[in-house]
């Protein structure tokens, strides 16, 4: 049995590297936050220098890496708040781009830092300015010194929202004693799934503290709705029979406008509404469209969809939560391909049913859950999108029930957000 108590020697070598490494660290990580418009200053909590004050009270602490994750976490911290009116919240994530959308969205009682690089004198200034009394490491940000000096000061520590690939999880499994004694150091576990509970379980955590819970991007709050464009839309589009296609990448629009062309044949007045994972790739998704043969539309270039519109390409950013409202039928994309898929909860959360590629793996047990409910659909090529999405626009009774599938869903989703607040707040100390 691992001896998960003490420190193990790859994790000394480890906190000896990083105490040579970390000038090297701190001079790539700030010119990259330069290179973004950060200030000297803030730039300087990667190395622990808060520029905030800590607030009075109880503080707990959200450690993300990025946006995806930063972001799925406000909800369960407006939530908190509403459980816990006096306490206070500390969200650290380190790209400029999280730090900009976690700063217009963040709830009452919140405040956002870049956080320490994982050497000894970083972490330790952080943690003597922030004294946290609670700790929760998103998904899979684990960072060793920032783990076990956080955990020394006697704060709780969580891994909330936990996932890991198969590669990590057998990296961790070669070296049980070095596994052990980094999850010892968290008193709870959330997944996302169960499958992540058993990797916990066979890289050395102890079951006890082990508890499946659902993927925290679900109960996120939903995306946000333009009115006025949504009014515009409808108006333009009138009763045509239309779909969406999210977040599509490269080596994916050919199906779908195959699908779309096949849907056209049944129903000639068809619209597809083509939403580009990557907006810059508009120009190429244009030439896409023109070379099967169909007529479009930009988003970008100002233009709304016209009765001889047969693709509309939605080529700008923040409008897919407009989309969705629009159109209850969607195809999620970075599924055609071994990509693992997109967020099918956004599209639920506003009244739409998903279909999906077989690719979507980042999504695996989420989006089984979905397709056994009725909330989701699968479909591996253009022959069997085009069957779906005619189904769904001929018959809309079926629609109905996958739409309604969908909403239930979500809404299920919220039993989890209260259960793992509630975890949460027994781990903080007696105030």
């Amino acid at each position: 049995m691992p001896d998960t108590s003490r420190p193990t020697p790859l994790y000394h070598l480890y906190t000896g590297a990083s105490a040579l490494l970390a000038p090297f660290a701190w001079r790539k990580v700030a010119q990259r936050l330069g290179a973004y418009g950060v200030t000297p200053e803030r730039q300087r909590e990667r190395l622990g220098h808060a520029t905030l004050p800590r607030p009075n009270g109880q503080l707990i602490w959200f450690h993300a890496a990025s946006v995806g994750e930063s972001l799925s976490v406000l909800t369960l911290i407006a939530r908190l708040g509403e459980m816990r009116p006096e306490a206070e919240f500390l969200i650290t994530s380190g790209t400029p781009t999280s730090a900009e959308l976690i700063e217009k969205r963040m709830p009452p009682r919140c405040r956002h830092q870049f956080p320490p690089l994982d050497s000894r004198a970083a972490v330790d200034r952080f943690l003597a300015h922030w004294q946290p009394d609670l700790g929760v490491f998103v998904e899979s940000e684990l960072w060793p010194q920032m783990v076990v000096r956080a955990r020394a000061t006697g704060c709780p520590l969580v891994l909330l929202n936990a996932r890991m690939s198969d590669r990590t999880v057998n990296a961790w499994v070669k070296r049980p004693d070095t596994a052990g004694f980094i999850l010892s150091q968290f008193n709870l576990f959330v997944t996302q799934n169960q499958k992540t509970a058993d990797n916990l379980r066979r890289m050395g955590a102890a079951p006890d503290r082990i508890r499946p819970g659902s993927n925290l991007k679900a109960v996120s709050a939903p995306l946000p709705v333009d009115q006025t464009t949504l009014q515009q839309m409808q108006t333009a589009l009138g009763d045509r029979p239309l779909w969406v296609a999210s977040s599509t990448h490269a080596g994916e629009e050919e199906t779908v406008l195959a699908a779309h062309a096949q849907i056209l044949k049944t129903l000639p007045d068809a619209c597809l509404l083509l939403v580009p994972r990557h907006p810059d790739r508009g120009d190429t998704v244009e030439t896409l469209i023109r070379d099967a043969g169909l007529t479009l539309a930009r988003r970008s270039g100002g233009e709304m969809p016209t009765a001889q519109t047969h693709v509309y390409l939605a080529d700008t950013l923040g409008e897919v939560g407009t989309w969705y409202a629009l159109c209850p039928r969607v195809f999620m994309g970075g599924s055609l391909l071994e990509i693992g898929g997109h967020n099918p909860f956004e599209p639920a959360q506003l009244g739409a049913t998903v279909l999906t590629g077989p690719g979507y793996f980042n999504f695996a047990e989420s989006y089984a859950e979905m397709i056994a409910e009725g909330a989701a659909f699968e479909a591996a090529n253009a022959e069997a999108i085009a069957a779906r999405v005619t189904t769904w626009l001929g018959q809309s009774t079926e629609l109905e029930v996958a739409c309604a599938a969908a909403t239930a869903y979500i809404a299920r989703q919220s039993d989890h957000l209260d259960k793992t607040a509630a975890a949460l707040i027994e781990l903080l100390p007696a105030a």
